[in-house]
């Protein structure tokens, strides 16, 4: 077949995912409750059909399978993360020799398939007792976090040679402490921006810490969800909208990884409305230290924006939406199933701001993809024609492509997700993977996406 799209020899064909979202075994080898547990015990009601994160994909007991059928559909890299709770079970002290052994086979597998192995260390699954201590409002939670990452970087480090400290981690602010869709369900601006605070001094401080050991070819990074703030128009409200959006939902995180501190601007808005959180003494040194070798980027919809219609609310709780209102654009393509607009010039964008603006950091995307429901729709002879999935990463890779032609850094794509899996409210609502899963039954069958992105990664290009 001709190649129409090449990409840079080596580049990264994958997937990501999150131990919570596909190990299942939740209450098995060990493994310590974490926050989705609990919340699932005491409101099951608010995920979809009540589907808990208790048995999910149950990758803890198929997982030399799920590994097989990634080196089948072309992978060279898989990105998964470790549960904290499974591995320290309390979150501090003693670790969980069937953790251990579980990771360490889930490592090996991956590299006798001939698949890099890229690890997070924190995908929004907090220790229920570190959670009681405050979760990241406690800067003694940050020393535990610490410590759970010197142990991950001593046992696994010697074979694992891409770290990421966090995934997305404004999504645990937003869903914990603004917005209501993540356990504790704080509605609470200024606990947000202690716990968005505290999030990146974690981040530094494990930075610091995978320094201090001797890997030769390691990398240590984050992985962000950037998502593009467009202006409904050039008007100079609607661009102060976007840029105040910008600063509230993606400059919060990406200064301090890329550039080792934050915005001025954004400082001085939650100064004024007195929402700065706590600081210590050295913070800032800290934080030039924990500029990142190697930048992950989710991107799956942008964000449009528009001028405040109306003034807030001031006796309402301070929030970032003060600041600016959300704008459907008309004749935007939507992917219904999620609510989601379907935008794949926002991968080049984010591309070429992060040549521009963040001295070109070397990235890769760390999730991209499309959810819908009631797949079984599409089957015909036993397999999902997932044809909108195909189209969806195909229009983002063209685009990606665009953006390393123009020199971009950027190393590689990773799909969300390889197999459908659990998401946090939503279950099984909308599927994501290339590979269909039964869920009473836990088979396991290729869609057609998984031909087509194996053929890609085979070609290493389209």
């Amino acid at each position: 077949m001709s190649v129409q799209y090449k990409f840079p020899t080596g580049f990264w064909w994958g997937s990501a995912t999150s131990a919570t979202q596909i190990e299942g075994a939740a209450n098995e080898g060990g493994k310590g409750l974490n926050i989705w547990d609990h919340w699932y015990k005491t409101e099951p009601n608010r995920f979809f059909d009540n589907v808990g994160p208790e048995s999910t994909s149950n990758f803890y007991h198929l997982y030399k399978e799920d590994i097989r059928l990634m080196k089948e559909i072309g992978h060279n890299t898989f990105r998964m993360s470790i549960s904290w709770s499974r591995l320290i079970p309390t979150g501090r002290g003693k670790v969980n020799a069937e953790a251990v052994q579980f990771y360490n086979n889930v490592i090996d597998e991956l590299i006798a398939n001939d698949i890099e192995p890229f690890v997070t260390l924190y995908h929004f699954d907090m220790p229920l007792e570190l959670q009681e201590e405050g979760g990241w409002e406690n800067r003694e939670v940050v020393e535990a976090y610490t410590d759970y990452a010197k142990e991950c970087f001593r046992l696994f480090g010697d074979r694992v040679q891409k770290w990421f400290t966090f995934n997305e981690p404004i999504v645990p602010v937003e869903g914990g402490y603004l917005y209501d869709f993540h356990y504790p369900n704080v509605v609470d601006a200024r606990r947000a921006v202690q716990v968005a605070y505290h999030t990146m001094i974690a981040h530094a401080q494990a930075v610091r810490a995978y320094r201090t050991f001797s890997f030769e070819e390691g990398q240590i990074g984050i992985v962000l969800n950037l998502t593009p703030s467009y202006p409904r128009s050039e008007n100079p409200a609607d661009l102060q909208a976007s840029n105040r959006a910008d600063l509230f939902f993606n400059r919060s995180f990406l200064d301090p990884s890329v550039l080792g501190e934050y915005p001025a601007e954004l400082i001085d808005i939650l100064r004024e409305h007195d929402q700065l959180p706590v600081t210590e003494q050295g913070d800032s040194k800290l934080l030039k230290e924990g500029i990142v070798d190697l930048l992950g980027v989710n991107y799956y919809q942008p964000r449009r924006v528009k001028a405040k219609e109306h003034l807030p609310n001031t006796d309402g709780p301070f929030m970032p939406d003060w600041f600016f209102d959300n704008y459907e654009m008309p004749g935007r393509k939507m992917n219904k199933y999620r609510g989601w607009e379907i935008y794949e010039k926002g991968i080049y964008d984010i591309m070429m701001n992060l040549k521009e603006n963040y001295g070109n950091v070397e990235s890769f995307i760390a999730e991209n993809g499309m959810g819908v429901e009631d797949e079984s729709r599409f089957i015909v002879d036993g397999e999902v024609q997932d044809d909108y999935r195909i189209e969806f990463i195909g229009g983002h890779l063209k685009w990606l492509h665009k953006a390393i032609e123009e020199q971009c850094n950027v190393r590689g794509f990773h799909m969300w997700s390889f197999m459908d899996n659990w998401s946090w409210m939503n279950a099984y609502k909308n599927r994501y993977g290339f590979i269909s899963v039964d869920i009473e039954t836990q088979k396991r069958t290729p869609k057609k996406s998984a031909h087509w992105i194996k053929t890609v990664s085979e070609n290493n290009g389209f």
